[in-house]
């Protein structure tokens, strides 16, 4: 695995919420005394697969409060492609609406095209979050490791923030 470059050029776009959403201001890049008041930034990084899903309810359960700006990142290998571009912007809006209605959040959706595991590490070194939270691909080990893992980068690559894997449902670690 080659090393992520800092002067490294990504394309990204911030996904338009529906009006009704707050949406979280700029990171804080000191943190301060008070972090309950204030809340805390949390990646959430989202695809279209079910384990995705449920890493996200997961997040919303039991690791959101009222004050906390949660930031969905969704990598794709191409902007170009409108239908993939538009299959996620949807996937955002409904996750950013479900978020509002399920803990009372703040969201921002942001879709940035390269490699998931790079893009998921560099948003967190762009926002300093207080947790990166993902699903797994629902892979057993021996898969993993043959073919890479996208949480298994970020765990080992994401300085920034703790990185919080949640398995799926009924998962088994060996398959």
């Amino acid at each position: 695995m080659e090393p992520l470059m800092e002067d490294e050029e990504y394309n990204w776009k911030e996904v338009t919420l529906p009006s009704f959403i707050p949406v979280g201001g700029q990171p804080e890049l000191e943190r301060e005394t008070g972090e309950r008041r204030r809340g805390r930034d949390i990646i959430i990084a989202v695809d279209h697969g079910p384990n995705s899903k449920h890493a996200f309810d997961w997040a919303l359960i039991h690791l959101c409060r009222l004050a906390d700006t949660v930031h969905l990142i969704h990598a794709v290998s191409s902007m170009q492609n409108q239908l993939v571009y538009e299959m996620s912007q949807g996937l955002m809006e409904k996750l950013a609406v479900e978020a509002l209605q399920v803990a009372m959040v703040k969201t921002t959706a942001r879709i940035v095209e390269g490699d998931p595991g790079k893009v998921i590490c560099r948003e967190a070194d762009r926002l300093k979050p207080a947790a990166v939270v993902m699903g797994t691909r629902g892979r057993g080990i021996i898969q993993s490791v043959l073919q890479g893992s996208t949480s298994e980068y970020c765990f080992r690559h994401c300085k920034s923030a703790p990185v919080i894997i949640v398995p799926g449902k009924g998962t088994s670690l060996i398959q």
